[in-house]
This record gives C-alpha cells, sequence and structure tokens, in this order.
C-alpha cells in the first residue's frame, strides 16, 4: 500500500534505474543477486560494475541459506527477481528482507514480472523496487522507461541526486504514455493472468512438452510463496519442448501466427521469446545452463487476446 512516505522516480529505462541503484555503492562493496537474472541486469553487473570493483555473486535465491552464506561485512544489497525471468522461480521477500534486515543489508526487488498490482515487495519489507515500466506497466509496447519505489526519505534523495546528476530522465511523451497505460493496469494484469493460467495448463497436458514454468501451478516448488506474496501469478509463462532441442524450438517459434517473436514482454499482444539467443545471450552459456536456461527453452509474455486462439496457435505450431 501506498504511504505519505512512498515515492516514486522515473528514468528513462529500467536498465536506467537499475544503473542509479548501483550508483548508490561504493568500490569494494559486494551484491548478491539471483544466478537466474535478467540479461540486461547481468551484462550492466559484469561489464559495467564490476570494473569499478563491485563484486557479485549469483546464487540460487530459492535457497536461503545459499544467500546466507555470501554476506560478509562488504555486502551491501540483495538484489533479487521475483518472479524470475525467464524461469518463473520465486524468492521469498519477506524472508530475504528479514535476513538483510538482520545484516544491515539494502534489499532491491526487480518487480517487472509482476507489477504493484500483483505483488507489493514493499509491505514485504523490501527496501527498494525496480521495474522497467517499459513492460507491463506502460503495456502497450510503444514506450521504454523505468521506475524506482522507495519508502526512505535518505534512499529517495540519494537517487533523486544520482537521476539528476546522471540525466536518466525519461522524456514527456514517455511519462504520458505511462500514464495512460496505468489506468488499465488492473485490467490487463487480470486478463493476462487468467489467459497464462489457461495456456499453462494447455502445455503442462500437451504430451509434445516436457517442462512448464509459471508462478501458480500447483506443483511449481515455491507454489505457497507465491500464493502469499502474489494476488494473482502474471502472464508470463515458459516451457521447454519434449525433445529438448535449439531446432524443435526454432521450428516453433517460427511456426507461431499470433504470438510475434520478440525480446520484450508484457504488452497486450502476445510475445514469444528464444531468452538464450535474445534476451538471455549476453549471459555465458555455462551460466545459464546452471539455473536451467538450456537452448530449448522458450518464454511466452501471454497477451490479452482470445485465450482459444492463442491455444490454437501453439497447438499448431508444437505440432
Amino acid at each position: 500500500m501506498f504511504n505519505s512516505s512512498t515515492a516514486w522516480l522515473a528514468f528513462s529505462s529500467g536498465l536506467a534505474a537499475i544503473d542509479a541503484i548501483l550508483k548508490t555503492l561504493n568500490p569494494g562493496d559486494e551484491i548478491i543477486s539471483t544466478n537466474d537474472l535478467y540479461g540486461g541486469s547481468y551484462r550492466l553487473f559484469k561489464t559495467i560494475f564490476e570494473k569499478y570493483h563491485l563484486k557479485f555473486h549469483f546464487v540460487n535465491m530459492e535457497d536461503l541459506k545459499s544467500v546466507e552464506e555470501k554476506i560478509n561485512s562488504n555486502t551491501k544489497l540483495i538484489w533479487a527477481e521475483t518472479p524470475t525471468n525467464p524461469m518463473m522461480n520465486v524468492v521469498d521477500i519477506m524472508s530475504m528482507s528479514t535476513l538483510s534486515k538482520q545484516n544491515n543489508i539494502l534489499l532491491c526487488v526487480d518487480n517487472t514480472f509482476a507489477t504493484p498490482y500483483i505483488q507489493r515487495p514493499l509491505d514485504l519489507g523490501a527496501d527498494i523496487v525496480m521495474h522497467s515500466a517499459t513492460k507491463y506497466i506502460a503495456g502497450h509496447s510503444d514506450v521504454v522507461i523505468g521506475a524506482i519505489v522507495i519508502n526512505d526519505s535518505i534512499l529517495h534523495e540519494k537517487l533523486s541526486f544520482i537521476q539528476n546528476a546522471s540525466g536518466a530522465t525519461p522524456g514527456p511523451m514517455d511519462c504520458f504514455l505511462t500514464l495512460r497505460g496505468i489506468k488499465t493496469l488492473h485490467l490487463r494484469m487480470q486478463r493476462h493472468s487468467e489467459n497464462a493460467e489457461k495456456i499453462a495448463m494447455f502445455l503442462k497436458d500437451h504430451k509434445k512438452v516436457k517442462n512448464v514454468y509459471w508462478a501458480g501451478l500447483k506443483d511449481h516448488k515455491n507454489y505457497k510463496i507465491a500464493k502469499n506474496q502474489m494476488d494473482v501469478f502474471g502472464g508470463m509463462v515458459s516451457f521447454i519442448p519434449i525433445d529438448n532441442s535449439f531446432e524443435t524450438a526454432k521450428r516453433i517459434a517460427e511456426n507461431l501466427k499470433l504470438f510475434t517473436l520478440a525480446e520484450s514482454l508484457g504488452g497486450v499482444e502476445s510475445l514469444c521469446c528464444h531468452p538464450a539467443s535474445m534476451t538471455h545471450a549476453s549471459i555465458p552459456a555455462e551460466e545459464r545452463k546452471k539455473s536451467g536456461l538450456v537452448e530449448s527453452l522458450l518464454r511466452l509474455s501471454v497477451g490479452v487476446e482470445d485465450v482459444d486462439d492463442l491455444i490454437d496457435d501453439l497447438n499448431n505450431a508444437i505440432g
């Protein structure tokens, strides 16, 4: 919930927002992040900020002990995504918040997939929430914009100064388009989630599909956590074909008619992405495999179209 101390900052992109957060740190500081991370975040961490002597640890954040093991006196930030991109892993925000506060560490949650309609990390104890508002918040695939939400005046002052000093501000038309999108966020997220549930269940029952990843599946390893911290489960679904081959994934993507092949997500239209060669190509293959991101995995951003048409499209493409 919003209160008088909650503040928003708008940025020229989600990556610009992440950049500003990392600029609050100093050389020698350490950051713990998930090993299943958006490729752009990983690229920014590893190729830009490591050379300024920030140290990053990538761990399985579903296991709290793996985070605890990396904490030391230099740890200043825990960077969580939940659900994660593209494996749809769920991080327990309340438990991560308790751990961070015990060790005087900031907790930032990338809430892009869930949006404030589904999940509100500040209420669960996070210090900073980051959105690539390009995606669901704007919702129409026609703007690039980022946002940070905080409820701490000192953090707000630091981030506001960095935003201004670095020139990472969005233009007025970008803000106008995003405000337009926010007006229908609740309607869109409900439909995205409803459609995604039906598609996830269709894929789960398909004889040519090996694995399906969606936070709302009852056999998801952290379904209970997701149910506790999310109002609904969102529109992002990933899956792996039964033969687990890149060639099959490529064929499916090429045969889709209603799902457009694209890197982005969160618009009203349905999109399909091949993360290993697109959004996560900047992550070394051996690192991708550690988190389960194999060459055959496809990620769907389920839109608001008629769900029966979308299921027919997938069924025809899978064959």
